[in-house]
């Protein structure tokens, strides 16, 4: 048999062995494995660094195999049929396992076909490291788009890193490298190695559909434990299947998971984010906690907007199923969870996507389509087929995997519009010459179709800043399929307002009611997010003028004025204690604030506007319908003073909103109302109880027939200063 070995040895290719130890051979399985030959079966092995290889059979046979023409190449002739592992005898010690160039193509050509159109819904099932058993051989099937690349291999901790001893196979119909290794299990560490179309050698690169990832600064992947996670979310996930998401409220709390609690300096894990945030978001009222991007980022100042694991939870917090159990008690306590999703570009780190295979494969090749200068960051190719079928995918890995209940998209117009944040000249028209992005508005109109089809009752929320039609109407009526989008006009024109000396603010009291005019033109969340509390913007509280007293005033207010506004509600964590200083992502919440009465009563009105929203149907159940809302005193500029109604409809009582922004007390300040008897005063925000002066109605008034404001009767009120009042007839 070793003359026959020696016969064949001899007449190799020496440019395919030469191709193969220095890691450039495209198709290493035409090589190594066994390969059927008169007499038997012909067994050749790379393995660089061992001094002897031999195959142990079926029978418990071992047949050495000879030395090859280049150090670390073997070979031998097997019988024609009959299974054999490897023992590999290395300088440390010797290892038996099983061939992987024994094993034949694993991906299914309908696998392959969903990914070549991009429609391979569940990705990382098909991509990635997935632990597995073949032919009672455990191990891990790893498979990677890579369709320009001449060569992939895997690295990790299992090969000593080596590009040569687990070159990959090519799938051609999908450009798709795999491999299945035997005995790697879940905790292995990997990445890819990958030369380029002209055999040029890339840096390692992640996985970029990996389910788990190696803590920063590490940049490897990690095979991750394919045990499905048991959850107890039944009864949430069939509530959420069957309620109308647009109905009910939805008063959302925005986390950036790192800074929300810090003992000792160091963040919260995500169980200890379930021990001690969940409670509170429960306590405070909220409906939802939105989490800035959770998914693997390598640089923590981007708080996680520069992500290039879409698949993976970020390891900052723990293990993936860490975050499982976060998600599971938050619905066993009926919160929803909202996790920042981020679709529209990727930075630039060796390790990651970039120039994945030696060409623009993720990205646009034109820089003048693939780079966001703002955010030095490259920008996903949503044409091609493949790239935006990866980004859906990573959406319902969220939504399926880990049962998320809406995503935020962030930065929307840089996908709607070609020209954004560029120059003349600077950016690429689309095909009919206009700066309407095609692809991109396919791409998200897609994303949300896929949404509702495979993940019923999970929202999609988009953070777009421009006039772009229709973006919450529906898909068939030509609008991009969002359920809702944040209201930043509201944003800017009220927070600009309330940061005016109420001396003149009698002169912008169109940037107070301007809302109104566009509020019914899609379905709009009213957001006071992370942006607005950094980069030099200064805190909430900080932008309120006056004394300290009416800085309070002044964050109550607006905040009373928020949350009885038509549209759901979003406040960035710190918010909700009159946080004094911005937000640092290094730095914990003040929480020792709240030993204060003042940040004290900003806490508690904020809970008691969360109950007030969430119990009372005229706040949220016609938040999209002109029904659910009529001005009483739109006009009174000179006052710097509003009313308006709230209605549920049917049977539901109105409610009265009144607003004072002025620090002036205004008596016996009469406003029409449309029903006779007693009002009951629900709320003030000059309560006591909230740091305020205490100045009211004593709990109720009486309507009086006298006609004003259109309607038979009304109310002679004492308005407080800097004050919001929130009334309802007693039935």
């Amino acid at each position: 048999m070793n003359e026959a070995v020696n016969a064949v040895t001899s007449r190799w290719d020496p440019g395919a062995v030469r191709a193969l130890v220095e890691a450039r051979h495209g198709d290493p399985f035409a090589l190594l494995g066994p390969h059927p030959m008169e007499g038997g079966r012909l067994l050749r092995s790379y393995q660089p660094g061992a001094s002897a290889v031999s195959a142990v059979l079926e029978d418990g046979r071992e047949i050495a195999l000879e030395p090859g023409p280049e150090p670390g190449l073997f070979a031998a002739m097997l019988p024609a049929t009959g299974g054999y592992r490897l023992r590999i005898h290395w300088p440390g010690g010797v290892q038996e396992t099983a061939d992987p160039y024994a094993f034949g193509p694993l991906l299914s050509d309908f696998d392959l076909h969903l990914i070549a159109e991009g429609h391979h819904l569940q990705l990382a099932d098909a991509l990635g490291a997935n632990p597995m058993e073949i032919d009672g051989v455990g191990g891990t099937r790893f498979a990677v788009w890579a369709p320009n690349a001449a060569r992939v291999a895997v690295i990790g901790d299992f090969n000593s890193w080596d590009g040569r001893r687990h070159p990959m196979r090519l799938r051609h119909q999908a450009g798709v490298w795999e491999i299945f290794i035997p005995d790697v299990a879940p905790g292995a560490r990997y990445k890819y190695a990958l030369r380029g179309p002209h055999g040029q050698e890339l840096p390692a690169k992640a996985d970029p559909v990996a389910r788990q990832a190696e803590l920063a600064p590490g940049t490897a992947s990690i095979v991750a434990d394919p045990t499905p996670y048991r959850w107890n979310d039944d009864g949430w996930m069939t509530m959420r299947a069957r309620r109308q998401a647009t109905d009910a409220p939805m008063s959302i709390y925005e986390v950036h998971a790192g800074s929300w609690l810090r003992e000792d300096g160091v963040h919260l894990d995500w169980d200890g984010l379930a021990e001690r945030l969940i409670p509170y978001v429960v306590d405070m009222g909220f409906t939802h906690v939105e989490l800035l991007p959770i998914a693997e980022h390598p640089f923590g100042g981007s708080w996680g907007y520069q992500p290039l694991g879409l698949f993976a939870p970020t390891a900052r917090f723990g293990a993936p199923e860490g975050f499982a159990r976060f998600v599971d008690r938050c619905h066993r306590e009926g919160i929803g969870v909202i996790v920042d999703w981020v679709p529209a570009h990727f930075p630039t780190d060796a390790h990651g996507l970039a120039h994945f295979d030696g060409t623009a494969l993720y990205e646009h090749a034109d820089p003048r389509e693939g780079f966001h200068r703002d955010w030095n960051t490259l920008v996903y190719n949503h044409g091609r087929r493949e790239v935006s079928g990866f980004l859906i995918a990573s959406a319902l890995e969220l939504l399926q995997r880990y049962h998320v209940d809406g995503l935020r998209v962030d930065a929307v117009a840089s996908m709607l519009y070609r020209d954004y944040s560029r120059n003349a000249g600077e950016w690429v028209p689309n095909i009919h010459g206009g700066r309407e992005n095609y692809e991109s508005i396919a791409f998200l109109r897609r994303l949300n179709q896929v949404v509702r089809e495979h993940s019923v009752g999970a929202v999609t929320l988009a953070e777009e800043s421009t006039a772009w039609p229709g973006v919450t109407a529906d898909v068939a009526h030509g609008g991009l399929g969002f359920h809702y989008k944040w209201n930043m006009g509201w944003m800017h024109d009220t927070l600009h307002y309330i940061a005016l000396d109420p001396i003149y603010r009698r002169y912008h009291h169109g940037e107070l009611t301007f809302s109104m005019i566009y509020a019914y033109s899609e379905r709009f969340v009213l957001p006071i997010s992370h942006d607005e509390v950094v980069h030099g913007k200064g805190s909430l509280l900080g932008r309120m003028p006056g004394d300290e007293w009416q800085r309070f005033a002044n964050l109550r207010a607006y905040l009373g004025f928020m949350f009885t506004h038509p549209g759901r509600k979003l406040l960035f964590m710190g918010c909700e204690i009159g946080q004094p200083s911005e937000w640092n992502h290094d730095i914990g919440i003040p929480w020792h604030l709240l030993d204060a009465p003042a940040h004290r009563g900003v806490q508690r009105l904020v809970r008691d506007l969360n109950r007030l929203y969430t119990e009372y149907p005229a706040l949220h159940a016609h938040d999209d319908d002109p029904s659910g809302f009529s001005w009483v005193i739109g006009d009174a500029a000179a006052q710097s003073v509003v009313a308006y109604l709230r209605k549920g409809g049917g049977d539901d009582a109105p409610l009265l909103v009144l607003i004072n922004f002025t620090p002036v007390v205004y008596r016996d300040y009469r406003v029409g109302v449309p029903r006779a008897g007693l009002w009951r005063e629900l709320f003030n925000s000059d309560a006591a109880c909230y740091g305020g002066s205490n100045v009211g109605n004593g709990g109720a008034v009486m309507a009086e027939p006298q006609a004003l404001h259109g309607q038979s009767t009304s109310l002679p009120l004492v308005l407080p200063p800097l004050g919001v009042l929130v009334l309802a007839p007693q039935d």
